[in-house]
């Protein structure tokens, strides 16, 4: 037996040593003298992989950014060609905050939604994520129905809105006999003008929630045990481990949500839109944009201007998201 294995280890070839890497052992027919060179047909792949993605991206967003911030300074109805396009500079900006009414009013809606999603949307999504972390019993399941909103459309939750707001067969007034039937008393949730926003801000709400608790139970996933158990060993109780370990922790998750808790707030449009076109109090700054532009008084440079102030707006939060990602990144 001792003799047969020998006889086999010396049929084995030595590995050669010459100093090579390990791509020479591993590649055959490359001595790592340089670079491995692309074929024509790999590099035409990556450029189709990357051109393809940033041409839609380019010419999808930053073109039509780029002709609504000239367009602002212009008055055109959308008709006709480059010739009937008329430069008046600063006007349409003037007219915006010191003529045009529905302005003011959708910048206060604006602010009303985004302080209702920072102060109550978000802190309840972030309860749900806490709860939800402790692998309570059942825990897939009502993950999974915190969250079916956000994978609904905002266009079907504002058609859900109106099944339940209707004045006569919606199922608020017919629980509460509100529906104005034998001498009751009715209430139009989405045409009352101090009710229609808070009503619409409900289901906003029910789908902003599910989106923040997902986002904060993935980053309550990623904290170190450790520091729990530290906490503990130094008799913290749960809500002193939570805001004063895990939350501070979590700080790249905070600036996230808070970034996509404002830019929600701001560009807001299709649920108030589909309830009744963002109008008889629920005016917002994204529907005003798509009223001017193609409603029955087409007034194209004016709904750009509003674009502009709306997108000068948002870059803000953006710029403080990229900001801090690069400096943790150069950390």
């Amino acid at each position: 037996m001792t003799d047969r294995v020998a006889e086999m280890s010396v049929k084995v070839p030595p590995l050669p040593v010459t100093g090579g890497t390990a791509t020479d052992l591993v590649t055959p027919g490359r001595k790592g003298r340089g670079p491995l060179l692309l074929s024509r047909r790999d590099m035409v792949i990556l450029a189709l992989m990357a051109g393809i993605p940033a041409f839609i991206h380019i010419f999808f967003v930053w073109v039509p950014t780029i002709l609504s911030v000239l367009l602002s300074f212009t008055s055109w109805n959308g008709i006709g060609g480059l010739d009937r396009i008329k430069v008046v500079g600063l006007k349409n900006y003037s007219d915006l905050v010191s003529i045009y009414q529905p302005f003011w009013p959708a910048v206060q809606h604006n602010l009303i939604w985004l302080g209702v999603f920072l102060l109550i949307a978000t802190p309840i999504g972030m309860l749900f994520a806490v709860l939800l972390d402790k692998d309570l019993r059942g825990t897939r399941f009502y993950q999974s129905a915190l969250y079916l909103p956000v994978v609904l459309s905002l266009a079907i939750v504002g058609f859900i809105a109106q099944l339940f707001y209707a004045p006569e067969q919606g199922l608020i007034n017919n629980l509460l006999g509100t529906t104005g039937q034998n001498g009751q008393q009715l209430i139009d949730w989405l045409g009352n003008k101090s009710l229609n926003l808070w009503a619409v801000l409900v289901f906003a709400s029910w789908r902003h929630i599910g989106y923040i608790m997902i986002l904060y139970l993935a980053g309550l996933k990623g904290v170190d045990p450790t520091l729990r158990e530290a906490a503990k060993v130094d008799g913290a109780n749960e809500v002193q481990t939570f805001f004063r370990v895990v939350f501070p922790v979590m700080a790249p998750i905070n600036i996230v949500i808070l970034v996509i808790t404002l830019i929600e707030s701001l560009r807001a449009f299709d649920l108030v839109f589909i309830i009744n076109k963002g109008l008889n109090g629920l005016e917002l700054l994204s529907v005003l944009v798509t009223n001017n532009i193609i409603g029955e008084a087409s007034r194209v440079g004016f709904g750009s201007a509003i674009a502009v102030v709306l997108l000068t707006i948002s870059v803000g939060p953006i710029v403080l998201y990229l900001t801090r990602s690069q400096k943790g990144i150069g950390e």
